[in-house]
């Protein structure tokens, strides 16, 4: 008949996304396209114990060039014969590459980055949560080709069930002789929430065109305004890989932290770290922990983020549900806060913020005055006062606290750099040495000193050269461990005579 061998598909979704469904639109497309196709499916046992697979193989010869002739296609995958894997759960093509479907010779992954926990993950004594960088390196180093992007979170920015931009990543990933416009007549032929998957559809289209390079990246249109999805897209599209969904996730911290703004600062902020991490061979390591504390120092704790949080909706649902097991019954929350001089003075433009801590520091004020206050959060009156301070979020750029973490971050960021320069796995110390500043008052005062010890003791030297690299790199490691054990800063101390550095002890 011809030498022409099936293309040859495995599908792994988990309970209740939809595999079932996916199947049927691929071989809907592939039978109105006039090719030959088959599938099966196994199911799993249960949505987490295992996934229903689901298997199909396409003749990619018309059927009316045939004369008539059907070609015999295989009801079960074959170990090393599988050209395409798609997968909706990182965990899950993990698992199908251990089972020996991936080859190196043949096969292209396609799978989520987002993560289902197993029940042994969520029951183990302390983080028992399966490496996502250990299950990447082995997909990416396994498969002839990997496309791994957070199908899960373009689901939900667009509505839609996880199936539909699975459908549209293998649409776009051109591995299939089926056009988009071909599986996108197979969503509307089911008739069955077509608009949102046809949404679905599209958003994982792009994000395989955009990572293939076959069509336009995703991106803000020209002149339009930028929205949280289109900034989540854009992030998608810029960083993927392991980072992806780190920095997906910081996207969505800043908007409701500060502004559309701010975000797109923070995707900014990332280039030159992607740069970075490129030419110092991190394979994505180093932009994925510079993305998490970045985001966490851009969103740092001050009086406009605790009132943000005191009136969240979910925190008063999580106290009726969890604290006071309240069944409709009334209840009442009240907080209790005691901002310092420093924390008042965080809004206040620098110029007027200065002289007033500088009175303050004089009279030895700071840390010691304190305005203790008790606010009914249930109340109309309460809950009206922590929503000012909440909306003050609009003057928070012009304000000292501000600008201080601002010139701090870039800083930061020029430190990671520098030490990129010289090692990835320096420019890693430096970056999770952002781990020391957190929190507000005493708290971020005493982890800014520990920080910037360390910096000048250690940080500094080594980006210079004056420091071996290997004594450089665990010198850093290791007075940020003693710094994180003991915030006073005395094994901190310790850490740093022992390590040579006793001028800055």
């Amino acid at each position: 008949m011809t030498a022409t061998r099936p293309i040859t598909m495995l599908i792994a979704a988990l309970g209740g996304e939809g595999g079932g469904v996916l199947t049927n639109w691929i071989v809907s497309a592939a039978e109105a396209a006039g090719f030959p196709v088959q599938s099966t499916s196994i199911p799993g046992v249960a949505q987490r114990t295992g996934a229903t697979t689901y298997y199909i193989e396409i003749f990619p010869e018309q059927a009316s060039a045939l004369n008539g002739k059907r070609p015999v296609l295989a009801l079960t995958p074959g170990i090393g014969d599988i050209d395409i894997v798609v997968a909706s759960e990182l965990l899950e093509a993990g698992r199908t590459t251990l089972n020996g479907f991936v080859t190196p010779d043949r096969t292209h992954v396609i799978a989520s980055l987002s993560r289902f926990f197993t029940m042994d993950e969520k029951t183990a004594m302390g983080d028992g949560r399966f490496d996502d960088d250990k299950l990447i390196k082995l997909i990416e180093g396994q498969a002839r080709g990997a496309f791994l992007f957070d199908m899960t979170g373009l689901a939900q920015q667009n509505g839609a069930m996880v199936n539909a931009v699975m459908l549209g990543a293998i649409a776009g990933s051109g591995r299939l002789p089926i056009s988009a416009e071909q599986f996108a007549a197979a969503i509307g032929r089911e008739g069955k929430a077509g608009e949102a998957n046809l949404r679905g559809f599209q958003a994982g289209l792009a994000a395989a065109q955009a990572q293939t390079g076959r069509g336009k990246a995703v991106a803000v249109k020209k002149g339009a305004p930028a929205t949280l999805a289109s900034l989540e897209q854009q992030a998608s599209a810029a960083y993927p890989g392991i980072a992806q969904p780190i920095v997906v996730e910081g996207v969505r911290r800043l908007v409701p932290y500060q502004s559309i703004a701010y975000a797109q600062l923070y995707l900014d902020r990332l280039k030159p770290v992607a740069e970075a991490d490129r030419r110092s061979s991190a394979q994505g390591a180093l932009l994925k922990e510079v993305a998490r504390h970045l985001a966490v120092r851009m969103s740092y704790e001050d009086v406009v983020r605790v009132a943000q949080e005191k009136i969240a909706p979910e925190r008063m649902a999580r106290i009726a549900r969890e604290e006071l097991r309240a069944k409709g019954e009334p209840y009442s929350v009240h907080d209790f806060l005691k901002p310092g001089i420093e924390e008042l003075c965080q809004l206040l433009p620098p110029v007027i913020a200065r002289p007033i801590l500088r009175l303050a520091e004089r009279k030895g004020w700071l840390g010691r005055i304190h305005f203790g206050m008790e606010i009914n959060s249930t109340s109309v009156t309460g809950y009206l006062r922590f929503l000012m301070l909440a909306k003050l979020r609009a003057v928070r750029p012009y304000g000292y606290r501000y600008a201080q973490e601002q010139a701090q971050i870039e800083s930061w960021l020029g430190l990671i750099a520098e030490a990129a320069t010289r090692s990835s796995a320096l420019a890693l110390e430096v970056a999770e040495c952002a781990r020391l500043i957190k929190g507000y008052g005493d708290t971020h005062a005493r982890g800014l000193s520990n920080y910037g010890r360390i910096e000048e003791a250690l940080i500094r030297p080594a980006i210079a050269g004056r420091m071996p690299l290997d004594r450089a790199i665990d010198a850093i490691a290791s007075a940020r461990t003693a710094a994180l054990v003991d915030p006073e800063g005395e094994s901190l101390a310790k850490c740093l005579i022992e390590s040579g550095a006793a001028q800055a002890a």
